[in-house]
């Protein structure tokens, strides 16, 4: 097992990384567990398959699960999805000093992490990620958040978890795509800030896909221990480094947005696709070689995850992806920053993009096939 610190003033957590977290689930929380009930927060796909062993590991520690389980999908991540929580964790009595444990994928850790925020004004909670995007990406960090109808994550707060397990066991259930999606988390890594690592990527990335064991552990420790080290940096993306952790985000979130959250992209997928067009973005800046951008599609290619908006089938104009970018998080006195590549690991803001140059760009990409 690997043990990866998330360094932050004074509230500093690890990151379990191995085979076997979930049977020994009340050794690993520990203290954290104060009562004899566990309020645990899932989905119904995720609750199907981990249910008994969490309930067994907790027996056998004398202590008894609660479970809300919603429905599986981003439409738990609502105004009515943090109520129903809000209120069930209220029903069962939580107070600030307890923890409830997030057991699900990037949807279940930003509902229940927003949840853990607001409640009497914030409690603990408990990151279980059950699938790779979530382990590699959303678990770490403590960014939470819900989608309203003006766009994705766009009411949250930083809330950090005391403490995430990361059981790469859990991921022999998840089906090929998902994998897929949580892939494009982890090479997002090596094409930002880690050439190394890219490199690693390139030879390994169907290993990852393939549920190898060794190089799932290993793809996602080195995730998170690059993104605990820009986390240190800039916990609130409040210097610029953490806001380099959405490349392709800019793209990929109009992506979304254009196929109305649905399971016709999902997030890894708008993001691996995102992140090509930003590269070919770059290059059509003359910021990167178009050798580069061209080997970064290739390796995204490689892994099974489309390259080429034209395989989405939309029906708009390349103005209405970028009108979906004016309600992007990153938004600042009216400017949208991107983030571009200036190389393979050498991700940068750029401040002076036009969203007009953007639309041309993604109508051309539209039309190619």
């Amino acid at each position: 097992m690997a043990v990866v610190k998330v360094d932050l003033a004074g509230r500093s957590y690890d990151v379990h990384i191995g085979s076997g977290l979930t049977g020994n689930f009340a050794e690993e929380c520990g203290s954290l567990l104060r009562k004899p009930r566990v309020p645990i927060i899932t989905d119904s796909n995720v609750h199907s398959h981990w249910r008994e062993p969490i309930a067994l590991a907790l027996e056998a520690a004398g202590k008894q699960a609660a479970w809300l389980v919603h429905e599986p999908g981003e439409s738990a991540k609502s105004w009515d999805g943090l109520s129903r929580t809000v209120e069930w964790l209220l029903s069962e009595e939580v107070e600030r000093g307890d923890h409830i444990v997030a057991l699900g994928g990037g949807v279940i850790g930003d509902l229940t992490g927003f949840a853990a925020s607001m409640l009497k004004r914030g409690c603990g909670f408990i990151q279980v990620p059950t699938s790779l995007l979530a382990q590699v990406d959303s678990s770490v960090g403590g960014k939470t958040a819900i989608n309203v109808p003006a766009g994705k994550n766009l009411v949250g707060a930083f809330h950090q978890p005391s403490l995430v397990l990361a059981d790469t066991d859990v991921l022999a259930t998840l089906p090929e795509r998902e994998m897929r999606c949580g892939y494009a988390e982890v090479i997002k890594y090596g094409i930002l800030g880690d050439v190394a690592f890219f490199d690693w990527c390139e030879a390994n990335g169907p290993r990852v896909i393939a549920h190898d064991r060794e190089a799932i552990e290993y793809a996602v420790t080195q995730s998170v221990k690059a993104k605990a080290r820009i986390v240190a940096e800039d916990e609130r993306e409040t210097s610029g480094a953490r806001a380099l952790l959405n490349l392709g985000h800019t793209f990929g979130h109009a992506l979304e947005a254009e196929t109305g959250y649905s399971d016709r992209l999902l997030h890894g997928e708008a993001v691996a696709l995102g992140m090509v067009l930003a590269a070919r973005y770059s290059a059509r800046r003359g910021y990167l070689s178009e050798d580069e951008a061209q080997r970064i599609s290739s390796a995204i290619s490689a892994s099974g995850l489309a390259t080429e908006i034209a395989s989405l089938g939309l029906d708009c104009s390349g103005q209405a992806l970028a009108n979906h970018m004016l309600h992007d998080k990153k938004m600042d006195a009216g400017t949208l920053p991107f983030i571009l590549l200036r190389g393979i690991g050498k991700a940068f803001f750029d401040r002076e993009v036009a969203l007009d140059y953007v639309a041309a760009f993604l109508t051309e990409q539209l039309q190619a096939h």
